[in-house]
């Protein structure tokens, strides 16, 4: 079986839990922006070696993340963010987005709410949602 990531001496199994930790400025993440291919870096992403490839790139291979202080598109609805984030096909992106809702039912009974309205959970629901949307192989959470 070929590990979901590797880079340096870390590598993560496909089922595995990996939390990494440290204080402020110790490079948790920087980690995460050189596997998504924001910062350059030796990667290997489900066997295969991803260091000339693009985020988007890394992205449609199946990663998914949630970013610090979440990043929703404030002035987008809880709907639009979801649907934003996919590359599907619109009919399997609506789909999708209402299977988000459904898993976070709070998000569900707000679907034409503005993210700035939402709580700081609720818009957190909506980063993982989002992150979610594509049914990533390898989901990369920063300080969730």
């Amino acid at each position: 079986m070929r590990a979901a990531l590797e880079i340096g001496d870390l590598a993560v199994e496909p089922g595995e839990i990996v939390a990494i930790l440290g204080g402020n400025g110790a490079g948790k993440t920087s980690l995460l922006e050189t596997i998504l291919g924001f910062r350059p870096g030796p990667v290997r992403l489900f066997g295969r070696d991803v260091a000339a490839l693009a985020v988007e790139q890394r992205v449609l291979m199946g990663v998914g993340y949630v970013p610090e202080r979440r990043r929703v598109f404030a002035g987008l609805t809880v709907q639009e963010n979801l649907e934003a984030s996919s590359s599907l096909p619109a009919p399997e992106r609506r789909q999708r987005a209402a299977e988000m809702m459904a898993l976070f039912p709070m998000l569900g009974e707000r679907p034409r709410a503005r993210a700035w309205l939402l709580s700081g959970g609720q818009q957190q629901m909506l980063a993982l949602a989002r992150a979610l949307m594509n049914r990533p192989r390898l989901l990369l959470l920063d300080e969730p």
